[in-house]
């Protein structure tokens, strides 16, 4: 029998899940089976296709900067310029918003290449562009060699741009546009014009557009301004006279006066050109001879002066040569078109330094200024009080919350004398500068209103420049002496023999660097005598208010971009279309110190020194009197504003003896008496205003603060008594006079001052200088 056997199913098996295909690479699978390629090289393709149409954008960029520089070249001629100008305006701070000055290239005048003197083309050459003759607009070495020592200094040293370069950024500034784009086109413009323009033309049409500072635009007008006179041109009015090389009056188109430039001059026109402000021969005179100088080593390198010609024009010992250089009272700037001209002078000077002179002078600018019309009018009025008398009056005012300039005097008439005396006018400051050594002391934590000294006559030791040790002798005004004296009546008295201990104590370095951090730009002494006023340089009633302002603001200096100086006060509020900068404030020292310190100068105000700057409501400052009574000051403020007043005299620094009804002029006295003056007229001001806003809102005026700390009381202290002068082999000390009364009738000889009369210098300073006081014998 056979067997059947029935077959086992076997399990059915899972299938496998389906695969899906790679995917395709678009740029990498070429559909033949291979694999796909890298995706390095597909990044680099990518790269090669995005840099070719880079390269294509960037060449029609070029063509098209090209083609557009091309049809720019015609309106850089000089003419077009200065047909196309607009006028640009300052207005004042005020709801009208007053028209202040003109600002025109009128008083430009345009030469041609044959009437300018080589010396003035190479001077330029030599400073500002030595390869000008070989390269083709832009300077490929030279902008090497200006990142290199920029690299290896770590600062800015040089700067690579060509005259071509700067000027197609002159003739182009006045649209007011510095991007990356504009600083292209400006080298394409450059590279383009060399092709079209001769090396001639290029020179003589830039020195035709350079801004040279106060007031002179162009090579000619610059010469009339600071050779002028000098040269025999001008008198003292501005106007042509007789040519001492002819005997007959000159005839400007047939000789232009930057035709009969020497060497000298060309090369302070040369030097003044990197920075008409820094480099000003009026208001910073030692570093535009240095800036001279070195055009002058530059041009003997080049060959283009000789040796002797090179030491005739340099000064002795680093001196400056004043027979080549040009002094404050010879220069003669254009008249300006102004309401305020040493106001308006200044500020246009740092529009220029801001927004570049053709910009200012022909892009039809508006700017707001921070001067207040009420303000100075009641400024002019206030110095008007010794008009005949003989000395001059110079003030600043400020307000404390904005570092904003309210009114300025800077002279009484500017077309007889420009000088502007509040800028520039650099004169000892007496016991004024003692206001830095409060403060230094106070901040120190050592010192407070009731730490005491001895109040006698002392022999400080210290050590000359020279290394050699010395002694300083400190003493006050007729050996009047206190014995023990606080600090808050050594302030109120202004004790010579207490300020000139603490100044050495605390450092002579310390205090001037209190000064520059409260607002001094003047580089200080740092000789002990320095602590009572015997400065190398004296200082310009524009810094000293600045300078006071910071303590009556608390301690916090306050500016913003448009600052005459780095964080200095403002005289720019706003320019028209662009948005107002913002205000900086960096506090200097807190203000704990600050109120000790207002507290200690209210002193000096109610019983002290300076009675005669009492005002309406609480008011703080302080005297200073040079030792021959040669410079006065009183340097004060209220809640919202501070003011410093100077009195002396312009051309020299002549002892004032009689000027106040018979007696000595003190800085108790007419400076005080002005400051009064002012101030009082400011408060109504002021007060008048919150009345009518007040009034507009409906509400009431804000009570108005107090100058020192709330609940706090002014010092107590005896009577003043006179310090006296020091006797110092270094520059001698300043010092106050206990101020009299206002009198109708010559009042009976005043007191002394802290410092006694000395007798006139024996060589006047130059107008505006720093001389050091004499040393009393």
């Amino acid at each position: 029998m056979t067997e059947t056997i029935t077959p086992t199913r076997l399990p059915e098996a899972t299938p496998p899940p389906p695969v899906e295909p790679p995917p395709v690479d678009p740029f990498g699978d070429d559909g033949d089976g291979g694999p796909p390629e890298r995706p390095k090289l597909k990044k680099l393709r990518l790269a090669a296709v995005l840099l070719g149409l880079g390269f294509i954008a960037l060449l029609s960029t070029v063509f098209g900067m090209m083609m557009a520089v091309a049809g720019d070249i015609p309106n850089l001629e000089d003419e077009v310029r200065f047909q196309r100008a607009q006028n640009s305006v300052l207005l004042a701070d005020d709801e009208e918003g007053t028209q202040l000055a003109t600002l025109a290239d009128a008083n430009r005048i345009l030469l041609d290449e044959n009437e300018i003197s080589p010396y003035i083309k190479n001077a330029v050459i030599a400073i500002e562009d030595r390869r000008f003759f070989e390269h083709r607009g832009v300077d490929y070495r030279g902008i090497a060699r200006a990142l290199w020592a920029d690299v290896t200094s770590g600062s800015v040293q040089q700067g690579g741009s060509t005259i071509t370069q700067q000027f197609v950024k002159n003739a182009l500034a006045a649209q007011g546009d510095r991007s990356v784009f504009q600083k292209l086109r400006e080298s394409a413009t450059a590279y383009h014009l060399e092709r079209k323009w001769s090396k001639q033309k290029i020179l003589t049409q830039y020195l035709n557009s350079v801004y040279f500072g106060n007031g002179a635009y162009g090579i000619e007008s610059a010469m009339r301004t600071y050779f002028g006179e000098m040269n025999g041109h001008l008198d003292e009015n501005g106007d042509p006279v007789v040519d001492p090389n002819t005997g007959e009056p000159p005839d400007f188109d047939e000789q232009p006066e930057a035709l009969v430039a020497t060497p000298a001059q060309a090369a302070l026109l040369a030097a003044v050109i990197a920075s008409p402000s820094a480099y000003d021969p009026v208001e910073h005179p030692e570093a535009a001879a240095a800036r001279r100088d070195l055009v002058l080593q530059r041009m003997l390198e080049q060959e283009i002066i000789t040796q002797e010609q090179y030491e005739e024009s340099v000064g002795e010992d680093g001196s400056i040569n004043y027979d080549q250089f040009p002094k404050p009272d010879e220069v003669n700037p254009p008249q300006p078109d102004s309401r305020e001209p040493y106001f308006t002078t200044w500020v246009t000077q740092q529009a220029v330094s801001h927004f570049g002179a053709e910009r200012v002078f022909g892009g039809g600018m508006k700017l707001r200024t921070t001067i207040d019309p009420a303000m100075q009018a009641a400024a002019e009025s206030a110095v008007g009080q010794i008009a005949g008398i003989g000395p001059s009056a110079s003030l600043v005012t400020i307000e404390n919350a904005t570092g904003e300039v309210k009114a300025m005097i800077g002279g009484s008439d500017f077309k007889e004398r420009p000088f502007n005396l509040a800028t520039n006018g650099h004169r000892q400051p007496g016991s004024a500068i003692k206001m830095f050594t409060l403060v230094r002391a106070l901040q120190s934590g050592k010192y407070g209103p009731t730490s005491t000294f001895t109040s006698a006559r002392k022999e400080i030791p210290f050590r000359a420049a020279n290394g050699k040790k010395d002694v300083f002798v400190a003493e006050n005004y007729e050996s009047q002496y206190s014995g023990v004296a606080s600090l808050a009546t050594a302030t109120i008295r202004s004790d010579n023999s207490v300020f000139a201990e603490l100044g050495v104590e605390l450092g002579t370095k310390n205090v001037a660097q209190t000064a520059e951090e409260m607002g001094i730009k003047t580089r200080l002494s740092t000789n002990p005598a320095m602590t009572l006023g015997g400065l190398k340089e004296g200082l310009t009633p524009l810094e000293m208010t600045f300078a006071y302002s910071t303590l009556a603001n608390n301690g916090k200096r306050v500016c913003h971009e448009y600052a005459s100086y780095e964080c200095g006060p403002v005289a720019i509020d706003s320019v028209e279309g662009e948005s107002k900068p913002e205000r900086k404030t960096k506090e200097v020292f807190p203000k704990q110190v600050a109120d000790s310190a207002k507290l200690m100068l209210q002193g000096v105000v109610t019983i002290g020194t300076g009675t005669q700057a009492q005002v309406s409501e609480v008011a703080a400052g302080k005297t200073g009197t040079t030792e021959n009574y040669g410079d006065a000051w009183f340097c004060g403020f209220i809640v919202d504003y501070t003011t410093c007043v100077w009195v002396g005299y312009v051309d020299k620094v002549q002892p004032m003896l009689t000027e106040y009804n018979g007696a000595e002029v003190a800085g108790g006295t007419w400076p005080a008496i002005i400051w009064r003056t002012l101030m009082e007229q400011v408060i109504q001001i002021r007060e008048q205003r919150e009345a009518e806003k007040a009034a507009e809102e409906g509400g009431d005026e804000d009570d108005v603060p107090s100058t020192v700390a709330p609940g706090a009381a002014a010092p107590e202290a005896e009577a003043p008594e006179e310090s006296a002068p020091a006797e110092p082999t270094e520059p001698a000390p300043e010092e106050e006079q206990e101020p009299a009364p206002p009198q109708e009738e010559p009042p009976p000889q005043q007191e002394a001052p802290d410092n006694p009369p000395a007798q006139p210098p024996e060589a006047p300073a130059p107008e505006g200088g720093g001389v050091e006081p004499e040393t009393i014998d």
